[in-house]
């Protein structure tokens, strides 16, 4: 079988030899102690090269929204899903996870022939997967992904911080920061907060009592 590169100088020959639509899948918010997990899926035009692409997390928050705007005015098609705070709670991160993946590429328009995704595991589903560990650094539809879901995410964390202004998830974005661990103890858990996770359930037994 023919090794495929993609056009990333430093990436590595992966065995695939795939003819037609490929997309690229990442997550955003396994961490945090709140909100929902955020899935998306990105189909990139190859006519229409977006520069910039790379891992979310080593872009600044105004490249982040640059490029999100980008994405989904020059992709072919683009996904965002979700999976709920009580999914995340019923399933556990992981399967919640992977239910945010497949649903982000169910919502595609199109169907992909191939579908990679950041990690080592994937979502079960009926199309041909691969898992690319440090994917989102590595294949240009995958950092797209990780952008749309990261972006996607934290203009969630605005919305909750409004709604729940005590936490400070503004600033935060969820994750266990001294700043919310310390409103979580003062004010116990909110509706938006995962109580499968242990400083959640502590929280939550401290206000029980």
């Amino acid at each position: 079988m023919r090794l495929k590169k993609f056009s990333t100088p430093k990436q590595p020959l992966l065995p695939w030899n795939t003819v037609g639509l490929m997309a690229g899948v990442d997550e955003a918010g396994r961490g945090p102690l709140a909100g929902p997990v955020v899935a998306a899926a990105v189909m990139l035009d190859e006519l229409h090269p977006i520069k910039g692409l790379a891992d979310s997390k080593i872009l600044t928050a105004p490249r982040r929204e640059r490029l999100f705007d980008e994405i989904r005015a020059k992709a072919l098609c683009f996904s965002i899903a979700e999976a709920s705070v009580e999914e995340i709670d019923t399933l556990n991160i992981l399967q919640a996870t992977l239910l945010a993946m497949r649903r982000a590429v169910q919502g595609l328009r199109l169907k992909p022939q191939l579908v990679l995704v950041d990690g080592n595991r994937i979502p079960v589903m009926d199309i041909r997967a691969e898992a690319i560990v440090r994917g989102d650094a590595l294949v240009p539809a995958i950092s797209a992904a990780s952008i749309l879901a990261k972006v996607y995410r934290d203009r969630g964390c605005l919305e909750l911080d409004q709604k729940y202004p005590k936490y400070g998830f503004a600033r935060h974005k969820g994750y266990g920061t001294a700043e919310h661990l310390a409103a979580l103890n003062e004010h116990g858990p909110c509706d938006q907060h995962r109580r499968s996770f242990a400083p959640v359930r502590a929280a939550l037994a401290r206000h029980a009592l």
